[in-house]
Formats: structure tokens, C-alpha cells, sequence
């Protein structure tokens, strides 16, 4: 196995809750922020293997090396698994999972590894008598060089089983008959890796990831999204300010509110910007809108109020602390606002009554005065090819792609757009990075 000089770190922008908060530092969707390790960037790599171990850490294999939870310093994949060298020359995992199911207890608490053609079978980190076996020998039916695996308990699939990627190809495998089951997840990409976590499943591929149904590969909610294997240039108990305003991970939503004053939501937390003084606060999503837990996909202001759009739901809160939030929330998107979730960016311009809700390629109106609401007068947005976030302020409508944003002057100039304006980058200009 190849050493490596260089220090790898890995930090992932996930869309989990916080139960992981206090083992293992920031939750994924703590929004990390990346930086090159020791000048050596990684931002363009991309996972092999994860699984999560019978104690509930996530571990992360990329080529020969393994990331214990969502920080720290990478390892040698055989410090904790030595018998993966010494049967095969480890360049990487092609798969893994962990057979964790409570109705098959003999089949409790083991991870599989597959490389090339060989699956192996570690108890306790201890790799299992009679090990590494051929793939055809232990789960007959499946192909060899996987992409991916992933476990499935029931009831989240029919019958307690292991899902198989390869390629395009998806196999349910029935770990009590051994049936295998071809399918095809036609919305979802090829993954390179896969992960179920509390009670999640999540497809890594390329620099993305999506959550996804496993009986019927829909991905659910506004994914893919991005991820990141890059050192954290802060620490996990470093100020929230500093990290969140320096970061260049894109936001998911902003806005401001009647009185100027600026949120802007990524991950776990959000940024608050207050007119006139540019003071930056920092907080979790958590504490301050604890219905929503984390991620906002959208957020608009109106009459005194956040309306907050997360999957197929709206949140509305009352403006100024605390935030409460009203009663009878959260609603369906569709009867809000007349249109189905998830949508990308949503933003209102000062006194007007119109929700501009942006979803996909396109854009609609939806008058907040009229009963019932209806998302009309759809048009074709011509600039981006995605729109990440958008606020509107008395000077205009600002467009957030990637880390930068746009200023138009007006809605329409937005939409009718055919030249890009300057590009402004986010942690800098509106948030005051100094690096």
C-alpha cells in the first residue's frame, strides 16, 4: 500500500440531523468550509465506500485511506482492517456495507468490503474465517466491481435486503432467499458509494449526493448536492461568524426582511445581517427555528413574516426573537403557494404582493393576496443553469449561484436577462470575508 505525505481531512456538507452533533463534532450539513491542505486541494475527488460501523460512526473510504467520522485526519484503510492488504494489493474499496438486520441476529453486526471480484466479512474488525470469498460464492447473483452498496431493513424495503449498484444497474438482494431482484432508479445517478444513516439513505456520486427512496430510487427533496473532501480551515469550536462568512459553500436561501435586515441559510446554520450596521450574527438552525431542525431549500419575507420552504412543506415565523412559528405550520407547498415542492429560491420584492418561486429552469408568480393562490405567468430563466438563492431590496433582485451572486435591477431584467452582470462573490462583498 502507498503512503501518503500529505494530510487528508474530510469534511462533508450532508443533509442529516444533529443527533451526531455531540460525538463526532459539527453534524453533516454543518456546512464546513474548504480550504487546500497544505496546499494540496481535494475538492474534485470523490468517495469509493462509506458504511456506518456496529458503533454508529460513519466511515469514509477513499483510495487507500479511511476518514472515522465527519472530521479529523485520515488513516490507512489497514490500520483498522489489516487483512484487506494482506489478500489484495488495497488501491481502493469498490463497495461496502453492514449487515444489520433484527429479524436475521446471525447475520447481525458484520461489514462487508468487495474489491474486484473478493467480498470480505469483518466481526468486531476481525476478519472472518474463510474470507475474502468470491462475490458469486456469498451473494450469488451479484456481479463483480461494484459501484456501490448499501443495506435495507424493513419495512424501508419489503423484505430485509442489501441494494447493489453497478452502474446503471440496481440489484435488491433478499438476504433470506438470496432472490435478487433487478431495478432501475431512474431518477437517481450511477453511485460511486452509498450510505444509510439514521434512518436515511443517501447516493454519492461525483461531488454530489441525493437522498433517496430505496424501493423505488425517487430522490427525494432539492438534491443533488454538493459535498466537499477538503481540511476545515476551522475548528469545530472556532466562532460560527467567522466560518459561516468566510465559507464558499453556497447558500440555500436568503432573504431580508421589512427592516433590511439579511438571513441567509446554509446547512445547519444561518447568518444574520442587520441594516445599517452590517453587525454578522451566527446561529443554528436548531435553536432559533427548531420546527425545521436544518436545511431551508427557500425562504421569502412578507408582512412581518419568514415564510420558510423546506421539501413539500411551508414554515411561516413571525419576524424578531424569538421566532415563533404560527400556528397551523407547517402547510403543504401546494396549497401555500400553488405549486409542489421542493423548490430552489423564492423571494418577494418590497411592497408588492407577488412570491417569485423559482424551480428548476423556470420561474412563476404567485399573488399572496388571491384565494387560493396559484403559481402562474411561468417563464424560462435564460442565465443559470441553476439558481441556489434570491432576495429581492429596494435596489433590485440578487441571484445566488455556486459562491457568487448577481445584481439585476428589477425582476424582469432578472428573467429577460441575455448578458450576465458583474459577479460578485458572497463571503467577501456581502458578508465581509477579509480572506
Amino acid at each position: 500500500m502507498k503512503l501518503l505525505t500529505r494530510i487528508l481531512c474530510l469534511c462533508l456538507a450532508l443533509a442529516l440531523s444533529r443527533a451526531d452533533h455531540h460525538q463526532h463534532g459539527h453534524a453533516p450539513g454543518s456546512s464546513q468550509h474548504e480550504d487546500h491542505a497544505h496546499g494540496h486541494g481535494h475538492g474534485h475527488e470523490h468517495m469509493d465506500a462509506a458504511v456506518v460501523t456496529e458503533e454508529g460512526v460513519p466511515y469514509f473510504f477513499k483510495g487507500d485511506h479511511l476518514f472515522k467520522g465527519f472530521h479529523g485526519k485520515a488513516e490507512l484503510s489497514n490500520a483498522s482492517f489489516a487483512e484487506l492488504d494482506d489478500h489484495h494489493h488495497l488501491g481502493h474499496v469498490d463497495a461496502a456495507f453492514r449487515m444489520h438486520f433484527e429479524d436475521n441476529p446471525n447475520e447481525h453486526d458484520r461489514i462487508f468490503f468487495f474489491l474486484d471480484n473478493k467480498v470480505f466479512s469483518f466481526y468486531k474488525h476481525k476478519l472472518e474465517e474463510g474470507y475474502p470469498k468470491d462475490i458469486s460464492q456469498v451473494f450469488p447473483g451479484i456481479p463483480d466491481h461494484l459501484d456501490a452498496a448499501v443495506e435495507c431493513p424493513k419495512p424501508d424495503c419489503d423484505e430485509d435486503s442489501v441494494i447493489f449498484f453497478k452502474k446503471h444497474e440496481i440489484y435488491h438482494y433478499d438476504v433470506t432467499t438470496k432472490i435478487v431482484t433487478e431495478k432501475e432508479f431512474t431518477s437517481m445517478p450511477n453511485c460511486t458509494s452509498a450510505l444509510h444513516i439514521r434512518g436515511q439513505y443517501l447516493c454519492f456520486h461525483g461531488q454530489t449526493f441525493s437522498k433517496f427512496d430505496p424501493k423505488t430510487g425517487a430522490v427525494l427533496g432539492n438534491y443533488p448536492k454538493e459535498y466537499y473532501m477538503r481540511c476545515p480551515k476551522y475548528s469545530d469550536d472556532s466562532d460560527h461568524v467567522q466560518r459561516e462568512r468566510c465559507s464558499r459553500v453556497h447558500l440555500d436561501a436568503i432573504t431580508s426582511d421589512d427592516d433590511g435586515n439579511i438571513y441567509a441559510f446554509r446547512g445547519h446554520y444561518f447568518l444574520r445581517k442587520e441594516a445599517g450596521n452590517d453587525t454578522l450574527t451566527a446561529d443554528t438552525i436548531e435553536e432559533d427555528f427548531k420546527e425545521l431542525h436544518s436545511e431551508v431549500d427557500a425562504v421569502f419575507s412578507y408582512e412581518g413574516h419568514l415564510h420558510m420552504i423546506k421539501d413539500n412543506q411551508v414554515f411561516v415565523y413571525k419576524t424578531g426573537e424569538p421566532h415563533t412559528l404560527l400556528e397551523g405550520y407547517p402547510k403543504p407547498v401546494r396549497g401555500e403557494l400553488g405549486i409542489d415542492g421542493p423548490i430552489d429560491a423564492a423571494f418577494v420584492c418590497q411592497d408588492h404582493h407577488i412570491a417569485h418561486i423559482i424551480k428548476g429552469h423556470d420561474i412563476y408568480d404567485v399573488e399572496l393576496k388571491a384565494t387560493p393562490r396559484v403559481a402562474s405567468n411561468k417563464r424560462p430563466i435564460s442565465l443559470f443553469k441553476k439558481v441556489d438563492a434570491a432576495m429581492c431590496g429596494p435596489g433590485g433582485v440578487s441571484v445566488f449561484v455556486g459562491n457568487h451572486y448577481y445584481h439585476f435591477a428589477s425582476t424582469m431584467l432578472f428573467v429577460a436577462g441575455r448578458a450576465l452582470p458583474e459577479q460578485h462573490r458572497i463571503s467577501q462583498e456581502l458578508f465581509g470575508c477579509d480572506h
